[in-house]
């Protein structure tokens, strides 16, 4: 379903998607690559991801992040947008309270998916893909209290997955780091392993929680 959310800068642009005949398990916000390198929500392997996560029993709320697409504003270099991206887990917020809310995201997307659940102790759990620790800090990662499991690309330029798990190493929470192999920073060679290994990544959260939460 296409919508239109209140975001901090204006309109944002959002497309929800929730699973067929069962209840939902979780509501999660996903988040899409660098604007500035031609990402949005409609990005391949942003979308692989919420379908591998409604296969899962999530609601996926995917937008694009000010000046992208119809979402109104301008591009922010990553502060305005983790506010966009606390916009939308405040949307589903209102739309699921019961639901326990994931940040999600691929590349640029990834970093704003954390920073959000930085910002917002509602946010139980991460997925994300394509981490970018050769482009910006991640330390903050090691940090979050919360479940978060990572997908890396065997040849990603951007951040190896030896550089990932070297990140995430000692960190306050639970991580899973798994790897599709062959694969560079997008995913383009095997997006199909992408999508199984979120399907997988989903099913390790779903069975792990934040400490002390019962969420």
């Amino acid at each position: 379903m296409f919508l239109d959310l209140a975001g901090p800068a204006g309109r944002l642009e959002a497309i929800l998607a929730e699973p067929e005949g069962a209840a939902p398990r979780f509501a999660a916000v996903v988040c899409h690559p660098h604007p500035l390198f031609g990402g949005t929500m409609h990005n391949h392997a942003t979308y692989r991801l919420a379908r591998a996560l409604v296969s899962r029993g999530g609601v996926t709320l995917r937008f694009n992040f000010r000046g992208v697409g119809r979402s109104e504003g301008a591009h922010d270099e990553g502060r305005g947008e983790v506010d966009d991206a606390l916009a939308a887990v405040a949307f589903l917020s209102d739309r699921h309270p019961s639901l326990p809310r994931w940040a999600t995201g691929f590349s640029f997307g990834a970093r704003i998916a954390l920073e959000a659940a930085r910002r917002d102790p509602g946010v139980s759990r991460a997925l994300v893909l394509g981490l970018a620790v050769r482009a910006t800090p991640h330390e903050f990662v090691r940090d979050l209290p919360l479940p978060v499991a990572v997908i890396q690309a065997e040849h990603d330029e951007l951040g190896t997955p030896y550089e990932v798990r070297d990140l995430l190493a000692g960190s306050a929470g639970p991580r899973r780091v798994t790897v599709v192999p062959g694969a560079s920073h997008l995913f383009t060679e095997d997006l199909d392993a992408l999508e199984r290994e979120v399907g997988e990544a989903a099913a390790w959260l779903l069975a792990r929680s934040r400490p002390g939460s019962p969420a």
